[in-house]
């Protein structure tokens, strides 16, 4: 009896024990398998770069709608930049055979008259009447070169210039261009004023317009002619 109470009492206790290790062993295995499944996943996203919600790694820099995108804006620029190119030799050319000026003697005079804000067609006007495209020209007045600029206009321009180096048909071209700019902009925007000044000297035509006259002259009718000048005034 006393031995039947003794089993009787270790069978519950031996009961109550296998319980927590079923539970332990159970949630032992379900760590385990739960571990095995996250691992295996990751494996997964790490193998697929564009996983959402992966880490951003900063290489990443244009989509590529982006890149046509830039494509096509520079392909643009370049037929834009064609189109100018055209229209520039094609203005030169036609200036050139319109004054009997060869075509490297027109394109500096084009394009400092363009950087300089004067219409080409005026520029050549004037290099016409001063010089007849004479790069060596001089005048009794000490004027040089094509655009017959005098040294001390010149240094005011560019103070270290020679006389040797104003005849440079491109500097001066550009120093005679903008000096007769800076006339124009001086007789707010009368371009007439600005050649008469460009010919007699502002000082001069001061003198003429304070003292009441009219000034005349067939200098500025020579240039101009029925030319319907614009100059640049922004």
């Amino acid at each position: 009896m006393a031995a039947d109470r003794v089993t009787h009492l270790r069978l519950p206790l031996l009961g109550r024990v296998a319980s927590p290790q079923r539970l332990i062993f159970r949630g032992a295995v379900f760590l385990a398998v739960l571990t095995a499944v996250t691992a295996g996943a990751g494996r997964i996203s790490r193998a697929i770069d564009d996983v959402p919600g992966a880490p951003y790694t900063g290489r990443a820099t244009f989509s590529p709608l982006d890149q046509l995108q830039q494509r096509l804006d520079s392909r643009r620029g370049d037929t834009e930049l064609g189109v100018l190119a055209g229209d520039r030799a094609k203005a030169i050319a036609q200036l050139g055979a319109r004054y009997g000026v060869g075509p490297e003697l027109a394109s500096v005079i084009f394009d400092a008259a363009v950087a300089e804000g004067l219409d080409p067609e005026l520029a050549f006007r004037l290099v016409k009447v001063e010089s007849n495209f004479n790069p060596r020209a001089r005048s009794t007045a000490a004027a040089l070169g094509l655009a017959q600029v005098q040294l001390p206009t010149a240094r005011y321009y560019e103070p270290r210039i020679t006389e040797a180096g104003l005849f440079e048909p491109a500097r001066n071209l550009r120093i005679g261009f903008r000096y007769l700019r800076d006339l124009t902009d001086r007789y707010g925007g009368d371009l007439r004023l600005a050649l008469l000044a460009y010919n007699v000297g502002p000082g001069r035509l001061n003198e003429i317009l304070e003292g009441g006259t009219n000034p005349t002259g067939k200098y500025a009718a020579t240039v101009l002619g029925g030319f319907s000048y614009r100059t640049k005034t922004d």
